[in-house]
C-alpha cells in the first residue's frame, strides 16, 4: 500500500475517533472499506503517536482534551483542490531534496483535517456551519429553513439527517427524511439550519457519493473524452484545478481530457461556454445532452 494513501485514511480515522461520536469497530471498517486487521493496525499507530483511544461496550473514542489532538485541533486545513495546487509546487522542487519530502508528507496529513471552518466561510454562514457540525456529530435531525433550490427553484423548509461536508464546507450531505434519500445541500442556500433536537433515524442509509472533477456528485460515473484547445485548457486548470491529473498534452496548443463525471451539468456547463474551443470525444451520451440543451437555446431564441 502506498504512503500517502495511508496517511489520508489515518486522519479520517482520527477524525472519527475525535468527531465526539462512539463508533464500533464494524461502522469505521465499513466506512473506510478495510478489514479488521488494518482497522486495528492504523489504531495500534495512532496510539504509538501518544493518541489515547479509549473503549467501552466495543465503541471507540479519543478525549477532546487529549494532548496531541489539542495541538493538531489548532491547525487550519486545505481543502483538497489546494492540497493539489500546493502539492504541484512542491513536486517542482529536486526529487532528492529531504526538506521536499517533509512538504510532502505533512501536507497529504493536513490537508484532510477539517477543521477551522470559521476560517474559510462567510460570517453571515458560520451559524449554521457549526449547527451542522453539531448535529452531524451528535447525530441528529436538524431542518434546513428556507433553503433556496436551484433545481426545483422553490424556497422549502428541509427535515434531514446531516453526515458530511464536501471540501471548504461548500456543501453538506444529508439523508432527506421526507423522499427517503441522500442529497447534496449547498450551505450559502440554507437561510437557517434549526436543530430539532430528535436523533437520526436512518444513519445506516447515510452514504455520500463521489464528486467530479467539476463538483457534481451521482451513484455512478461515465468516462468524459475532450479535446480541448490551449485557451479551454488553461481556464479548465483554473477554474477546476483537480482536473490537471486528467490531463494529457498532445501538442503545444492541444490536450486531452479524459475523466470519470458524475453528472453532466458541470462539464455540460463547461463545454458549452467554450464550444469553439472544444471537441466532444466520447460519450455518445454526452453528445445527445449538448443536442438537447443546444435546442433548447435555439428554441429559446426564436420565441
Amino acid at each position: 500500500m502506498s504512503e500517502i494513501p495511508q496517511v489520508e485514511r489515518l486522519l479520517k480515522l482520527l477524525l472519527n475517533f475525535s468527531s465526539g461520536v462512539r463508533y464500533t469497530a464494524e461502522e469505521l471498517t465499513n466506512r473506510f472499506a478495510i478489514s479488521r486487521r488494518t482497522f486495528h493496525r492504523d489504531k495500534r499507530t495512532l496510539e504509538n503517536l501518544g493518541f489515547l483511544i479509549n473503549c467501552e461496550n466495543g465503541r471507540y473514542w479519543i478525549e477532546k482534551n487529549s494532548s496531541p489532538l489539542k495541538q493538531l485541533n489548532d491547525l487550519p486545513y486545505f481543502s483538497e483542490e489546494e492540497a493539489w495546487i500546493l502539492q504541484q509546487a512542491i513536486h517542482s522542487i529536486d526529487q532528492n531534496n529531504q526538506l521536499k519530502m517533509n512538504l510532502v508528507e505533512k501536507l497529504y496529513a493536513l490537508y484532510k483535517f477539517g477543521k477551522v471552518a470559521k476560517v474559510i466561510v462567510r460570517k453571515e454562514q458560520s451559524e449554521n456551519i457549526s449547527n451542522l457540525t453539531k448535529a452531524i456529530n451528535l447525530r441528529q435531525e436538524v431542518v434546513l429553513c428556507n433553503y433556496r433550490s436551484a433545481n426545483s427553484n422553490t424556497v422549502s423548509n428541509r427535515t434531514v439527517e446531516p453526515f458530511d461536508f464536501t471540501p471548504n464546507y461548500i456543501s453538506v450531505w444529508a439523508f432527506d427524511t421526507n423522499s427517503r434519500t441522500n442529497k447534496i445541500f449547498k450551505t450559502s442556500r440554507i437561510g437557517k439550519v434549526k436543530p430539532t433536537g430528535k436523533p437520526q433515524q436512518f444513519t445506516q442509509m447515510h452514504k455520500s457519493l463521489p464528486l467530479d472533477i467539476f463538483r457534481i456528485s451521482g451513484e455512478q460515473q461515465v468516462d468524459v473524452k475532450l479535446r480541448l484547445s490551449l485557451r479551454a485548457c488553461n481556464l479548465l486548470r483554473e477554474e477546476y484545478p483537480l482536473s490537471e491529473k486528467y490531463l494529457t498534452e498532445i501538442n503545444e496548443n492541444s490536450w486531452l481530457l479524459e475523466a470519470p463525471i458524475s453528472g453532466y451539468e458541470g462539464v455540460g456547463r463547461f463545454v458549452l461556454g467554450l464550444c469553439d474551443e472544444i471537441k466532444v470525444i466520447s460519450p455518445e451520451s454526452f453528445k445527445s445532452y449538448l443536442k438537447e440543451k443546444t435546442e433548447k437555446v435555439r428554441t429559446f431564441l426564436d420565441e
